[in-house]
């Protein structure tokens, strides 16, 4: 069951990376990135780093409004 939810994560993870690599739209390239945060967040909590767990599940929601906001603002301006 581990090996299972370690390549389901591993997928995620990867869909995530192609995603953010390949889409040009800001908004979406942060829902990809998104993605592939919250693939990579179990993996840390499988090596312990709990601490480091929680502070990536706290910093990268903020982290995606703030930029959210600003993509969003420079986008009304230039309209």
């Amino acid at each position: 069951m581990i090996e299972f939810l370690t390549v389901v994560l591993a997928a995620i993870v990867l869909a995530g990376a192609v995603a953010t690599a390949l889409v040009r739209d800001p908004f979406s390239k942060l829902i990809a990135l998104g993605v592939m945060i919250g693939g990579v967040i179990p993996f840390i909590v499988a090596r312990g780093y709990l601490d480091v767990a929680i502070a990536v599940s706290l910093i990268a929601p903020l982290a995606t409004i703030f930029v959210l906001l600003i993509a969003g603002r420079r986008d009304f301006y230039d309209a």
